[in-house]
């Protein structure tokens, strides 16, 4: 599209169908900068706004987004987009089964739209009612069977379940719709890892890391895999990555400190444990725990220590 005339370019369609495009590739930054420049344009135009909404969501623009769904719900509220955006403010907030109200309100104005299903669904999964979430996602396959988001939700939903095989087929099918998601390669790669297939796993999470290179889940995920195939100097070399590119994430470094007591290196444990509790304090008794078994254990190192001197 960028070879289109600027002309033909710069038109609220065209900008749509960029928005869809790069929320498609995760990229809900672009993604919103495309829509917001269509709705400049064409201010009274719904369409996509149901897409935009999610991209505000995963931002957690919550002033944003509270804005657009004030906005389309005084353009139209027999637009079933507009109780999408309405429904996608109230989930930001949490409001769970306000969102699944809205969201069933736009269902009913139309009952073929996959989409509303599958964020209601979403919805249902907060509330940990997986029976009407599975026939949410049901619902919007039977409607549209290339909706790869609802394969998603339904692959989560058996992630959880530790149903991995039912699991693994659906985030399968989902990526065979979608091929360049990386959120899809990094849960196949997380089922794959739970169902103690490591090195298929490995296959699929850098296939993730590969896609979106800024996304750090998935270089997080292929260090618990290599941890579960004791092979701890590589899993350590890509925590170390994840610490210079993310130096607050907490649990970056608690895994560094099992890394390093795995290998025999306690100091370098330690230290990676205290500044996991400097990030993080709300998790300590965790990390507390971890320090407790190092001092352990190198107490029993300097009673090894003493018996080989009295064996001498």
């Amino acid at each position: 599209m960028s070879r289109l005339p600027e002309s033909q370019f710069q038109t609220s369609w065209v900008l749509i169908q960029l928005g869809r495009a790069y929320f498609e590739l995760n990229d809900y930054q672009k993604s919103c900068e495309m829509f917001e420049a269509a709705r400049r344009i064409e201010p009274y135009n719904l369409t996509g706004i149901d897409i935009y909404s999610t991209a505000l969501w995963q931002l957690k623009q919550e002033v944003k987004l509270a804005f657009l769904a004030q906005h389309a719900s005084e353009v139209s509220r027999l637009s079933a987009e507009t109780w999408v955006a309405i429904g996608n403010c109230f989930s930001l907030q949490k409001e769970h089964d306000t969102a699944i109200k809205f969201f069933h309100r736009a269902i009913q104005i139309d009952a073929n739209y996959a989409y509303a299903h599958t964020l209601a669904s979403h919805e249902y999964i907060a509330n940990e009612d997986f029976d009407k979430a599975i026939a949410g996602f049901r619902n919007a396959i039977r409607i549209d069977d290339r909706h790869y988001n609802a394969w998603y939700g339904l692959g989560t939903i058996y992630y959880r379940q530790e149903k991995f095989d039912l699991s693994v087929y659906h985030f399968v099918r989902a990526i065979k719709i979608n091929s360049r998601n990386s959120v899809l390669e990094c849960y196949l790669g997380m089922v794959l890892h739970a169902n103690k297939k490591f090195s298929e796993a490995l296959v699929h999470l850098d296939r993730s890391c590969a896609l979106e290179p800024a996304n750090l889940l998935p270089k997080f995920q292929k260090a618990n895999v290599l941890a579960s195939m004791e092979n701890y100097d590589q899993a350590l070399e890509e925590l170390q990555q994840l610490a210079d590119a993310a130096p607050r994430e907490a649990s970056v470094y608690f895994m560094m400190g099992k890394m390093c007591k795995k290998r025999g290196e306690l100091l370098k444990a330690l230290m990676h444990f205290t500044t996991c509790l400097d990030l993080d304090p709300k998790d300590g008794h965790l990390v507390k725990n971890g320090i407790d078994k190092l001092h352990s254990a190198a107490a029993q190192h300097s009673l090894d220590d003493l018996t080989d001197e009295d064996e001498l």
